[in-house]
């Protein structure tokens, strides 16, 4: 329900299935186009095993997820466990990372569109076409997203529909002409190979973690987030898996493949084939980019909502319920790191960024189970979970060793941006705090 004219709320209207659209939508990205020739070249034909091994090690983290989102019905996604569980410093951290990598990944993936478009029309590569095309794409998602969390909603199903439509189509008809001779020989593969596989992965099944970010404008957040979390880790963990089967499958040289999805759906579709998966990526970069500004927004929003930014980034729509003034910010600041090319410099920061937010979720499990165990707590506390992880401690412990892989798998460059990303909230908190913003 609306509140006072002076004093409008977000709208509640997303139901589990929309949250998980919204999850599906941010892990099936580009990356799955392209995923499996990476992947062969360093396990070869393991490689389904890997996305299946991975997408059971992700579960493990979606699961605590899954038990934080479950206590809180508010907007914020990891940002509230970690201020619940660790204080207000830790909290903002989480959240400046988690808004940051969204829209520098919202920049990149704009860039990204321009150029899987250029290779049909190449004057979209560069100069005006290029940067009208990014323009018109931000300014049209811009206007979706103020217009209503419905029509946001509405549309990311659509786009969520458009991407897996296409892999759903290579699943199903290219299962009849996988080669078994592919899996006759599985080579031994050395610990660095596999190591550098499941890293990979790890990344590639990362972004679910904004399915909760939406919780307050969910019908039934505390029911409906915990649901969102793990059906989308299973859907995503299915798609990605099969998609991989089939490829390597029916590719004789997989490794060797540019668009190994494009180059597989032309072996038995033929053009159209290849024609219909390139389409389907365009689609999913779209629908990725609707999903960055949606969550990136709400991040900004639930910052402010909680005094830890100007209350200014909290503003509600009176007419549209949607926080104006945080998606209206998140867009001008993602188009100019598009229409610059600085977020190239900045995209290392996404390594680290995840590792924060995934070790900050695993640890608030662990911090607020303790906090429901305590005797008379504190009016105001953080509600108990409705949702627990079984096994005791042992699947957070899993998660955490899980996202340390990331740290195992970073770069010296990934570690040096994510620092100083840390370093500048840091200063930014320090300021907000001081000014009493």
């Amino acid at each position: 329900m609306a509140g006072p004219p002076d004093s409008p709320t977000l709208r509640r209207a997303l139901g589990r299935w929309d949250l998980t659209a919204i999850g599906v939508n941010q892990v099936i990205g580009s990356a799955i186009f392209l995923l499996p020739a990476d992947v062969a070249r360093l396990v070869g034909p393991w490689g389904p095993l890997a996305f299946m091994g991975v997408g059971l090690l992700s579960l493990s983290i979606a699961l605590c997820f899954a038990e934080v989102g479950s206590r809180f019905e508010k907007t914020g996604g990891p940002y509230l466990p970690a201020r619940a569980a660790f204080g207000r410093f830790i909290g903002f951290e989480v959240g400046w990372m988690m808004w940051f990598t969204r829209v520098t990944s919202q920049a990149s993936v704009a860039n990204g569109l321009a150029l899987a478009l250029a290779f049909y029309w190449p004057a979209l590569a560069t100069g005006a076409p290029r940067l009208s095309l990014i323009a018109a794409l931000t300014i049209a998602l811009t206007w979706i997203n103020v217009r209503g969390i419905k029509h946001s909603s509405w549309v990311v199903n659509a786009l969520t529909i458009g991407k897996l439509a296409p892999l759903a189509i290579v699943i199903v008809v290219g299962v009849w002409f996988i080669d078994p001779a592919q899996f006759t020989v599985m080579p031994a593969v050395t610990q660095q190979q596999l190591s550098s596989a499941l890293i990979l992965l790890i990344f590639a099944y990362g972004g679910y973690e904004v399915t909760g970010v939406l919780a307050g404008e969910a019908a039934n957040p505390r029911r409906d987030v915990p649901f969102a979390f793990v059906a989308t880790l299973i859907t995503v963990s299915i798609v990605m898996s099969l998609t991989s089967l089939v490829v390597t499958g029916v590719l004789p040289d997989l490794a060797a493949s540019r668009t190994p999805l494009a180059d597989s759906a032309a072996i038995f579709l033929g053009a159209a084939g290849a024609l219909m998966v390139a389409i389907g990526s365009a689609v999913s970069m779209t629908g990725n980019n609707m999903g960055q500004i949606l969550n990136g927004s709400r991040t900004l929003f639930a910052l402010a909502e909680n005094g830890d930014l100007p209350k200014w980034f909290a503003k509600v729509h009176p007419i549209y319920q949607t926080p104006a003034n945080a998606i209206f910010f998140t867009a001008v600041i993602a188009l100019t790191l598009a229409l610059t090319g600085s977020f190239v410099a900045l995209a290392a920061v996404s390594a680290i960024a995840r590792l924060v937010m995934y070790l900050a979720v695993c640890a608030s499990t662990l911090v607020l189970r303790k906090h429901d165990r305590e005797i008379a707590a504190p009016a105001g506390a953080v509600a108990p979970a409705k949702f627990t992880v079984p096994m005791g401690p042992v699947v957070p412990i899993l998660a955490s060793v899980v996202a340390l892989g990331i740290l195992a798998g970073a770069s010296q460059a990934q570690l040096t941006a994510g620092a100083a990303a840390l370093a500048a909230g840091a200063v930014l908190f320090f300021v907000a705090t001081r000014l009493k913003m």
